[in-house]
């Protein structure tokens, strides 16, 4: 296991209750998808901020990836909802 970052942003942190926090990242998570379903699993507060994963956005150590991107190598792993803008 590795540890790793977690930093989360807008209604992702007012959801979770937390702006960051640092896990053991478990061995059969190997992406960002994975990273959002394993979440999921961790409370009621988890499930319902990452209800709609499809639509959260996510950088890996400050650059913006897919979420079929591999963690390994990874510091930081930060969670924002959809921007919208004007």
């Amino acid at each position: 296991m590795s540890e790793l970052n977690l930093r989360y942003f807008a209604w992702v942190r007012e959801r979770i209750g937390t702006s960051q926090e640092s896990i053991e990242l478990p061995g059969n998570v190997a992406t960002v998808a994975d990273l959002l379903g394993w979440l999921k699993t961790r409370g009621p507060e988890y499930e319902h901020a990452f209800e709609q994963a499809d639509v959260i956005r996510t950088a890996i150590d400050q650059t913006h990836v897919p979420h079929e991107t591999p963690l390994a190598g990874a510091r930081e792993v930060a969670f924002f909802p959809p921007m919208t803008g004007g």
